[in-house]
């Protein structure tokens, strides 16, 4: 075809994991396998960490082809003329779905697992136990296809992340698959190459005590992009769906997911989804946000106010373990904030964290706003919010504001701990405002110091300040804002500015004083 025609259209492979059926089918794919050979050449045992419907099953399942010598898939791919399609490894896929509420329900599944392996390679077991049994198939099936094994694990960590509501049960399949794993490090001399991939990242003392010799790919630059579509594939792959839709919407609603690399990367499930119904919706957040995450937030007491420009380190971002969640740690793996900004000196690194997009910040601080405020601002509350802004109408504003407040029933405030800290108010202001979608900076930056808010809509700008009073009338949020001149840098840029003060009263849990002037 001309490089000047259009492309066609093909079907977009929404739900697709099977690598074979997306090449034999005309189905999109998004060329992954530069990486997938830089992988398969450069190391032997890796561990990958991404946020659920990421692509990982479809790369695992990509791995699994090249290995088996299914040259005529990779046709005009990366990988098709640098590999030798004729050397096969037998491959061991172990894929944890299903049933984990107990552990003798963990060890069926491995059970079956692996008797489906043995019976593809005509396997005869002769041990009782999970481990022994993978063991002894490692072993048998170099010494019979005269090729070290490929071991390919996915969702590695459902079985503990699906009992976490019951700490016994996910310890007890923490430590059964603690004793699986490390099977594969005493098979070292039969196994060419191993991947675990799942949505956490356990700590490797809890978890991979026997198979130290992972090596961590989850914020490796080379790797960022390894799941996912980037820019260039949206242009390259998927230009024929990109007729009609604005881009920079496009980017502002399902772009930003970063690990490290020079290029952000979009959740494939979003981007296709959009593909297929052209709406923009919370296709990823929608398809089931752990019950765990928000009871974790709100139990530890997490700011909502505090979490975009959260600074977080390598031990903060991996410490995971049943019963010692960090929610910080929680918010990363899971999807929910993304690395903004790197740095890296005196051997340690230090991450900048935030929301990836407008999807996941409206979607979490919506959700947020229901624990957090018991139920008070509604969807009416927020249409009604959301139109006093962009008609600037600020009496509107203050008003619903305060409804929200008087709206929190007072019994919640006494079954709730969250309703003691003092961040606990401003949590409850920003959560409103991201949930309606706009444009939010936290502490956003200049010259005269750090602002609280900086919110853009209609053609304005809004600071906020915030402050927790004692009585009534001090009127120090709005004096502040006006003192410290943090509406330079926006007048400087010929913005509309308006500051607002607010101060929040302990006693009565609303607030106490809305003041606004125009900068």
């Amino acid at each position: 075809m001309n490089e000047t025609e259009p492309k066609a259209r093909r079907k977009l492979p929404i739900g697709i994991q099977t690598f074979r059926l997306i090449r034999e089918e005309g189905y999109y794919y998004a060329d992954k396998t530069a990486q997938i050979e830089r992988l398969i050449e450069h190391g032997r045992h890796y561990f990958l960490s991404r946020p659920r419907r990421f692509g990982k099953s479809l790369l695992l399942d990509t791995i699994k082809e090249v290995f088996e010598g299914s040259e005529n898939l990779f046709r005009g791919l990366h990988i098709h003329g640098r590999r030798d399609w004729k050397r096969r490894h037998p491959v061991v896929r172990l894929d944890f779905s299903g049933d984990f509420s107990t552990t003798e329900k963990l060890e069926g599944v491995a059970l079956a697992l692996l008797d489906g392996v043995e019976r593809k390679f005509g396997v005869t077991p002769r041990h009782a136990t999970p481990d022994n049994r993978l063991r002894h198939l490692i072993a048998e099936l170099h010494e019979r296809h005269g090729e070290r094994v490929v071991v390919l694990v996915d969702e590695y960590d459902k079985p503990i992340l699906d009992a976490l509501g019951d700490p016994e049960i996910a310890r007890a399949n923490r430590d059964f698959l603690r004793g699986l794993y490390g099977v594969i490090k005493s098979c070292d001399a039969h196994i060419r190459f191993t991947l675990l991939t799942g949505v956490s990242k356990f700590s490797k003392v809890n978890l991979f005590s026997g198979l130290n010799n992972l090596r961590d790919i989850t914020l490796d630059p080379r790797f960022a992009t390894i799941c996912g579509y980037t820019e260039g594939d949206l242009d390259a792959v998927f230009a024929p769906e990109l007729a009609g839709l604005d881009r920079e919407r496009v980017r502002e609603w399902y772009n930003g997911y970063n690990w490290c690399g020079d290029e952000r990367v979009y959740n494939p499930f979003d981007i296709l989804l959009l593909f297929d119904r052209r709406e923009y919706r919370a296709w990823w957040f929608e398809t089931g946000t752990p019950t765990f995450l928000l009871d974790t937030l709100v139990r530890h007491g997490v700011n909502a106010f505090a979490l975009d420009g959260l600074i977080a380190d390598d031990e903060l971002l991996s410490s995971f373990e049943v019963g010692e969640i960090a929610p910080e740690s929680l918010l990363f793996q899971t999807g929910y904030l993304t690395v903004e900004e790197t740095s890296i000196g005196d051997g340690a690194a230090w991450y900048r964290l935030g929301y990836p997009n407008r999807e996941v910040r409206q979607s979490l601080n919506n959700a947020l706003l229901k624990r957090l405020a018991g139920g008070a601002g509604g969807p009416a509350a927020r249409n009604r919010l959301r139109n006093g802004f962009l008609d600037h109408d600020l009496a509107i504003v203050e008003a619903e504001f305060r409804a929200v407040f008087a709206g929190i029933p007072s019994d919640w405030h006494r079954r709730n701990d969250i309703a003691r800290f003092e961040g606990y108010y401003a949590s409850v202001f920003y959560a409103c405002l991201a949930a309606l979608g706009f444009d939010l900076r936290v502490e956003d930056a200049s010259a005269a110091g750090r602002v609280d808010l900086a919110l853009r809509c209609g053609g304005r700008v809004y600071l906020f300040e915030f402050k927790v009073i004692e009585r009534a009338g001090e009127g120090s949020a709005l004096r502040q804002l006006t003192e410290r001149g943090y509406a330079e840098k926006h007048r400087a840029a010929g913005e509309p500015v308006h500051l607002i003060g607010v101060e929040f009263s302990e006693e009565t849990r609303n607030v106490a004083n809305f003041e606004t002037a125009a900068a």
